[in-house]
């Protein structure tokens, strides 16, 4: 097979698997706000929630910032609910959760009731009853606990049952982070995956998480499990959320639940000493198995040389390494045929009305040499899984966020080595920035495709000449606002094929 198929078999794969992933965002807005009617839960598809009116969150209410030591968190007082937490350790990271914790419930108009050095409280009266909502903060920690104060005001038996939502996941085009987002059901028995395109609901639920690209909110209940759900409100939003168990409160008599919330970056060490079983919230899709090993790879060389741009060059490296053997074979293949590459012209040019002979004695020709079409083809495709889980890793590791390198200010975006004025237009795939890595990265592609394509004539040389120019741009384009640790991690790769390319051309 000639190198021109194999560059074609390559780009196709890449560009059907990954292309709707491959091109991030600024990646400063997480879940956006959301405050479109609300849905009236259906008994039928939500069995455990009790809701018999469509329910609105009350209008937006005052704002409230509560700063702590790793997070700001904005509070809706009118809600007592979270609408977005800024994380201080990682550049101000917005975390939007539109109402996060709220307790949806119509009648229900909060306002601050006290506020102290680690915890705030809201309330909220009724004709029969009386709510408290108290956030209790840790300190220098990404926990909170939220305790449920329900007291009954009335002379009769009032029924104590409603959701308790999480967060909201918006699907809208102009929400970046809406491909990151997803949820992870711990239940009594396994680990459940839901994007929340449906209305789902679960019996028992240990632990619900919600996340992005970088970031999770976690809730988990102290009594123990809790029936839970995925409400879609519109083709643009779903909620998800707890249900409170269904409780009659006597007259004079008050109920309490205990919530444990955590809401901070998705970091292994962290939910190990906090909760391990809170790191089931991390996956990497269907190669998360290598794309762990890669990750642990890569803390291991940041530790030894304290640099997250030299650790992802050093991994590079590593993996290059490791893939040798089969790099070997591809270019001895490669080899080989650029060797019976005259002969196999030769026959194009001799059964070129005849095609059915051509291709027989073109296989004879191959046979005959013992070389095989697909020796080039077969190590690259086995290259394919290792890169699909490192771009997963890299690209949802919270590890880069924020990290430096060189001119790159955070590893986890685009280099962005030039902002332009705010006069000029936005330009399409350029947007508003000059990022300079991908550049040198396409042009490191074609001088190493340059160098180790196969010569040829006739409409395959031209075909050749148009993949050897057209593959570096779309690579470039494809790469052009990724984060700037993977288009390193794939530049590095291309320089050491170059270099590895070279080699070979001086010991033939």
């Amino acid at each position: 097979m000639e190198k021109r198929l194999i560059i074609a078999i390559a780009l196709s794969l890449l560009v059907l698997l990954t292309w709707t992933a491959l091109m991030p965002k600024p990646q400063h807005v997480a879940v956006q706000e959301v405050r479109t009617q609300q849905n009236v839960l259906n008994q039928s598809e939500i069995k455990h929630a009790v809701v018999a009116t469509p329910s609105t969150p009350p209008p937006p209410g005052r704002l409230i910032n509560y700063k702590q030591d790793n997070f700001d968190v904005t509070f809706d007082e009118a809600m007592a609910a979270i609408k977005d937490v800024s994380f201080k350790a990682y550049n101000n990271y917005l975390f939007t959760l539109s109402y996060g914790c709220l307790l949806k419930d119509p009648l229900l108009n909060f306002k601050q009731e006290r506020m102290q050095e680690n915890s705030i409280s809201f309330i909220a009266v009724t004709a029969e009853k009386e709510v408290i909502k108290r956030y209790t903060f840790h300190k220098s920690s990404y926990t909170i606990d939220l305790e449920i104060e329900i007291r009954n005001k009335s002379s009769v038996p009032i029924s104590a049952n409603f959701p308790l939502i999480l967060g909201v996941l918006d699907f809208s085009a102009s929400n970046h982070q809406a491909r990151f987002q997803d949820i992870t059901i711990s239940t009594a028995d396994k680990i459940l995956r839901n994007n929340g395109r449906k209305n789902t609901s679960f019996d028992e639920i240990k632990f619900l998480g919600l996340r992005d690209q970088y970031f999770t909110t976690i809730i988990e209940a102290h009594q123990g499990y809790q029936p839970g759900f995925v409400l879609k409100l519109n083709n643009h939003a779903s909620e998800v959320g707890l249900n409170v168990q269904n409780e009659t409160i006597q007259p004079g008599y008050k109920i309490g639940h205990l919530y444990h919330i955590y809401l901070g970056p998705q970091d292994l060490k962290i939910f190990n000493s906090i909760n391990p079983a809170w790191g089931s919230i991390i996956h990497y899709g269907a190669f998360d198995f290598i794309s762990q090993i890669l990750l642990q790879t890569l803390d291991l060389l940041h530790k030894i040389v304290r640099n997250w741009g030299v650790a992802i060059i050093l991994l590079s490296l590593l993996v290059y390494l490791i893939l040798y053997p089969l790099s070997i074979k591809q270019m001895r293949s490669m080899k080989e045929m650029q060797v019976l590459q005259p002969k196999v012209e030769a026959l194009r040019k001799a059964n070129k009305d005849n095609p059915q002979k051509m291709n027989k004695e073109i296989m004879e020709l191959y046979k005959e040499h013992k070389v095989n079409p697909l020796g080039g083809c077969l190590p690259l495709l086995l290259q394919m899984p290792i890169f699909f889980a490192l771009y997963n890793a890299l690209m949802r590791s919270i590890v880069l966020k924020g990290a430096k390198f060189l001119w790159i200010k955070d590893l986890s975006e685009p280099d962005r080595l030039w902002i332009f004025p705010a006069s000029w237009p936005n330009l399409p795939i350029l947007g508003n920035e000059l990022n300079i890595l991908p550049i040198i990265m396409a042009i490191g592609m074609f001088v190493q495709q340059k160098i180790s394509s196969i010569s040829s004539g006739g409409a395959a040389a031209e075909q050749q000449k148009i993949m050897l120019i057209l593959m570096p741009i779309i690579f470039g384009l494809i790469f052009y606002r990724m984060p700037s640790g993977l288009v390193l991690y794939w530049f590095v790769n291309s320089l050491l094929m170059l270099i590895f390319q070279l080699r070979m051309n001086r010991a033939r």
